[in-house]
């Protein structure tokens, strides 16, 4: 999981760095999969449950789940980068959001603010405390701002498949849910918008799309709990 984790991690900060104005969204799905062949890793996503592309690339008020094509981005846009990558049979998973250009305040403030609500989740990933400690963490930072969280998705655990138990809700009851133990790896992925956290799917049967059209944020990690805490599988 390190491995993959480390693959996906390179091809984010390619991503990010490729995601200029003029751009399509095809060419960062192009690049993910020559950096993730070039390691020696596969493509998480592609064919997963039908999906038809190496990466996710939602912007603006898509939430998730958005197929790259030929969309070309715009200075201001505020975009999504989701990436999944198996190596050895094992998976790690992670997902940033990006400001194209300068963009606008409220734009760089969701960013802010959904890696915010990250790592008010990621503290509380450790062995004795309870699965709705995340969710409560994550949900009091995005509230405090006056943001919503988006309702019916959440992390999930991750390793020998890309999606495993347990669900990792991004609002719960603080000391509700399963313990957390030592061993366990979790893919923690606060999802949030400006305006309210519905959603709708789009007729492509995979966009996730904010039912008021409002700007959405997203940010994840897989991280493992150690007998001493959390640690980031997706980061270089």
């Amino acid at each position: 999981m390190r491995q993959a984790g480390r693959i996906v991690a390179l091809v984010l900060a390619e991503l990010r760095t490729a995601a200029q104005a003029g751009v399509t969204t095809a060419t960062l799905d192009r690049l993910a999969s020559e950096i993730i062949a070039r390691e020696g890793g596969e493509p998480a996503f592609r064919g997963y449950r039908g999906y038809p592309a190496t990466i996710c690339t939602s912007v603006n008020d898509e939430v998730l789940h958005g197929i790259p094509g030929r969309r070309v981005l715009r200075a201001g846009d505020l975009l999504k980068l989701d990436v999944g990558v198996r190596w050895q049979g094992m998976y790690a998973d992670a997902a940033v959001s990006v400001v194209v250009g300068r963009g606008s305040q409220l734009a760089h403030r969701l960013v802010e603010v959904v890696e915010e609500a990250f790592w008010a989740g990621y503290t509380m990933a450790r062995p004795g405390r309870y699965l709705g400690d995340i969710g409560a963490a994550i949900e009091e930072i995005v509230r405090r701002n006056g943001f919503s969280v988006i309702e019916g998705y959440a992390g999930h655990g991750v390793g020998r498949a890309l999606h495993e138990e347990p669900s990792v809700p991004n609002h719960a009851e603080a000391g509700r849910g399963i313990l957390l133990r030592s061993g366990m790896t979790l893919a923690i992925e606060p999802m949030i918008s400006a305006g309210s956290g519905q959603t709708l799917v789009k007729r492509d049967g995979w966009t996730v799309v904010t039912r008021d059209g409002s700007l959405a944020a997203h940010y994840e990690h897989t991280v493992w709990i150690s007998e001493s805490g959390p640690v980031i599988l997706t980061q270089l």
